[in-house]
């Protein structure tokens, strides 16, 4: 498995990259997963269901299942490293692995200058590139360059 990550700031085009690159290895016959790092509390389960109900009593690990989707709600004693949870995912081509901004792995800015801030890579010159929506001196690719920013993130 590819792990490829895309990090930025905020409004600096992560989701679209991602979206679009997910898009772009499935068309090319590839296996895609994602994983997508929220820094805000997190809880999709709703109050009252049997589910919510079961983690409310208790349960470290509910699964829902239907007969097309399943989902797993965890309680976590601590933060889970990113590559516990690359371990965690069925066999695939490619994973990208959205808003993990620091690690060992290889990541690609997303930055649109609209964000207000300027990029991650000039100050963290183990990012791999930077995709940008604008010319910059440190772009690489245009933030749109989905071909380009694919054929690289797997050729390195």
């Amino acid at each position: 498995m590819r792990l490829i990550g895309i990090v930025g700031r905020k409004n600096g085009g992560k989701t679209t990259l991602t979206e679009r690159l997910v898009a772009h290895f499935v068309a090319q016959g590839l296996t895609v997963s994602t994983l997508k790092r929220s820094h805000h509390a997190l809880d999709l389960d709703t109050p009252g269901t049997d589910s919510h109900r079961h983690r409310m009593a208790g349960a470290r690990q509910v699964v829902l299942a239907s007969d097309a989707r399943l989902h797993m709600f965890e309680e976590l004693p601590a933060p889970m490293p990113l590559e516990a949870l690359v371990a965690r995912l069925a066999p695939c081509d490619i994973v990208l692995a959205e808003g993990w901004k620091s690690g060992t792995h290889f990541r690609i800015e997303a930055w649109r200058a609209a964000s207000g801030a300027p990029p991650l890579i000039e100050a963290d010159p183990t990012i791999a590139a930077l995709a940008a929506d604008i010319a910059h001196p440190r772009a690489r690719f245009a933030l749109d360059d989905i071909a380009g920013i694919a054929e690289f993130a797997c050729s390195s």
